[in-house]
């Protein structure tokens, strides 16, 4: 059903993560030029001010990468049929029910999917009321961003996938 994954999940350490059947996010590359596109979050989200990826809860019936585009495609009006699917990485979770919150879903993850721009360039976008701002970066700039905490913990390992799909790009 649309919009059943709205909601709240138990975290670690008492935290409630959004996205009742987890959440997703889209890490979109234009291998020709090294950039991302970051969403510099607004301040009434989670984390607001932070940079991060566009992306948001998934509902019961997507896969998280369904969950990525659909979530991207609302933030960033960007056109899905631009897109291809490389990868989908868990880069957190699985977070157990809370036994003391049972209101909360358990099982939370938090899925990055990895894509390239079809064009191997940066695509237009247009910010939706989530963002401060849409923004395509050089990867090797990603680090030097005020990131959400929990990209940031991630971002080594996902930089490395970055670099892998740039090289291949340019040949």
């Amino acid at each position: 059903m649309n919009g059943d994954g709205n909601g709240w999940a138990a975290g670690p350490n008492g935290a409630r993560l959004w996205g009742r059947f987890g959440a997703a996010g889209l890490l979109l590359v234009a291998p020709h030029t090294g950039e991302i596109l970051l969403q510099h979050r607004a301040p009434w989200t989670a984390c607001g001010g932070t940079w991060a990826l566009p992306g948001g809860a998934r509902d019961s019936h997507e896969s998280p990468a369904d969950a990525a585009v659909r979530e991207a495609v609302e933030e960033t009006s960007l056109a899905p049929g631009l897109l291809r699917i490389h990868k989908v990485v868990t880069t957190a979770g699985p977070f157990d029910a809370d036994p003391a919150r049972p209101e909360l879903a358990g099982g939370w993850t938090y899925s990055t999917v990895i894509a390239t721009t079809t064009t191997q360039q940066p695509l237009a976008v247009d910010p939706n009321e989530e963002s401060l701002e849409l923004r395509w970066v050089h990867h090797d700039e990603v680090a030097g961003y005020p990131l959400l905490p929990a990209f940031s913990e991630a971002w080594e390992t996902l930089a490395d996938e970055v670099r892998l799909l740039c090289e291949k790009g340019r040949h």
